[in-house]
């Protein structure tokens, strides 16, 4: 069994709830909260590897506006998508389903695509464009994270489970980078907007962070889920920026690994996570 990690800072703190919440997760649960303005922070498991499934698409976008703000890409090119780099049908693509001989369209519309709809197709195509993952892995570094590792694409980890675990990241270093990107590190304004739009429209986990906010709670969020083989799920995650009652933020990641409860469960847990932070710093003290 691993050791629990705990950080306590400034009171009251939610990471003794995030310990309670995690026992019905019947896997591995990790997670990192962050109030963006101030650095109170709690964790649970908060360095440890956890593999990001598609959850690392927030990162590869990441990398791909930066090549659009040096002026590499542009969001009006149109890029084709050959039939031999659409992801195969066990995995979610959209761009697959409604263009199975393959297609053209401009970066900004794959972009939405991996961001907002989760599409494995567009994530490969956006690495394809960045220079691999390797690329991705070097941008985050320059920007000083580095507990965040892209490692391959999406046609490679659906022949082996195993190889997701390839793309890890520790919940803290997950917060530290969308509390970069929150500050604007790393992006001109206007790709921090655009991203910052595609996150919050995003609607794969209607569950997960955003299931027992308040209605209307603003969730600028990137999901990640692998399949569940028998019983055992070895990813669902979520991470994003939750924008407070009076306007501050909270970065937040949980990642709920090699579990062997239902979906509903899974998703719950997330949920749980996410409002015991809400509610812990919903209102400044």
């Amino acid at each position: 069994m691993l050791p629990v990690v705990l950080f306590f800072f400034a009171a009251p703190n939610p990471a003794s709830t995030f310990a309670e919440i995690a026992r019905l997760a019947q896997g591995k649960v990790g997670a990192a909260a962050l109030i963006i303005e101030t650095g109170e922070r709690a964790g649970y498991h908060n360095a440890d590897h956890f593999p990001m499934q598609s959850v690392y698409k927030f990162p590869i976008a990441m990398a791909t506006l930066h090549l659009v703000d040096a002026g590499k890409l542009n969001l009006h090119q149109t890029v084709h998508i050959a039939r031999s780099e659409l992801v195969p049908a066990a995995l979610h693509s959209p761009i697959r389903d409604q263009h199975p001989e393959g297609t053209s369209l401009p970066l900004r519309e794959i972009i939405r695509f991996a961001v907002a709809e989760s599409d494995g197709t567009a994530s490969d195509v956006l690495l394809r464009l960045v220079g691999g993952a390797s690329s991705v892995t070097r941008y985050l570094r320059d920007l000083g994270v580095h507990g965040v590792t892209v490692a391959t694409t999406e046609l490679e980890m659906s022949r082996d489970p195993m190889v997701q675990y390839r793309n890890w990241a520790t919940p803290d270093a997950m917060v530290q980078l969308l509390g970069y990107f929150h500050a604007g590190r790393g992006l001109s304004p206007a790709s921090h907007q655009l991203l910052d739009d595609m996150m919050a429209a995003s609607t794969p986990g209607p569950k997960r962070l955003k299931g027992l906010l308040p209605a209307g709670t603003r969730v600028a969020h990137k999901t990640g889920t692998s399949g569940t083989d028998g019983t055992l799920t070895r990813a669902t995650n979520d991470a994003g920026i939750i924008t407070l009652p009076g306007g501050r933020h909270l970065a937040i990641a949980v990642f709920v690994s090699d579990s062997t409860a239902p979906q509903e469960t899974r998703e719950l847990v997330i949920a749980k996570i996410a409002r015991a932070a809400w509610g812990s710093w919903a209102t400044p003290k």
